[in-house]
């Protein structure tokens, strides 16, 4: 079992071509994992943590509801937002500038066949993450993600999950909003759940910006502790 993850930091990228860049690494994955059953070998599958900043976009899982998108084709132009139906789990969320977008491409055969312990562990590096800010997070029963006061009137969504997996192998993943313009949440229905706030870091914790490669160093070193991973 490969338990290394190697990291990439993608910077700022258009939507479609990081989904492509996933599709990629995805298939190749895949492709050595078919070889290996069928010519009785066993070479190595490698996993992935790449982190992207996208420019404003808005993007609709493959069970969501296209009415929970609020604007026309005419006003996305208008407010510089692109739009795409993907292949993720979860309904419609958006991506853009200030937010620490994370896409783990695991073969979870390399650590545990599990895919909601996976979708626990995302979360759990979320929680852990907050903590270290002074922030207590945690989940909302039935709602995949990260929340602040859950269950109670002042719920409100700090980070977004969706992911696909295929022969134990994950795509697409979470969304942490940090330094987001929150005002883009007003245009959706974020995750098809009506009548609940979207959050930000930098909003909780009072201050102009927070330094998102210190979120995200903090993010890997928790990712690493949980999946028993070594982060190259």
């Amino acid at each position: 079992m490969n338990k290394q993850i190697q990291l990439q930091d993608l910077g700022q990228q258009d939507y479609n071509s990081t989904w492509e860049y996933q599709e990629v690494l995805f298939k190749d994955i895949i492709d050595l994992k078919i070889k290996n059953r069928r010519e009785e070998l066993d070479l190595p599958t490698p996993n992935y943590l790449l982190f992207v900043e996208h420019p404003h976009v808005y993007t609709l899982g493959k069970s969501g509801d296209l009415d929970n998108l609020l604007l026309s084709e005419k006003q996305l132009e208008t407010k510089g937002a692109t739009f795409y139906k993907i292949n993720r789990g979860g309904d419609i969320t958006y991506h853009g500038p200030g937010q620490i977008v994370g896409y783990p491409i695991l073969d979870l055969e390399n650590f545990f066949t599990d895919i909601h312990k996976y979708l626990r562990f995302l979360e759990e590096a979320i929680i852990m993450t907050l903590s270290e800010y002074g922030i207590t997070s945690g989940r909302s029963e039935g709602e995949t993600g990260v929340w602040l006061d859950a269950g109670t009137p002042f719920a409100r969504k700090i980070c977004a999950m969706g992911v696909r997996a295929s022969r134990w192998v994950t795509m697409h993943g979470l969304a942490l909003n940090v330094n987001t313009d929150l005002g883009y949440f007003d245009n959706i229905i974020p995750c098809g759940i009506r009548g609940k706030a979207v959050t930000s870091l930098h909003v909780e914790l009072g201050v102009e910006k927070v330094d998102e490669m210190e979120v995200k160093s903090k993010l890997i070193k928790h990712l690493a502790k949980l999946f028993e991973a070594e982060m190259i």
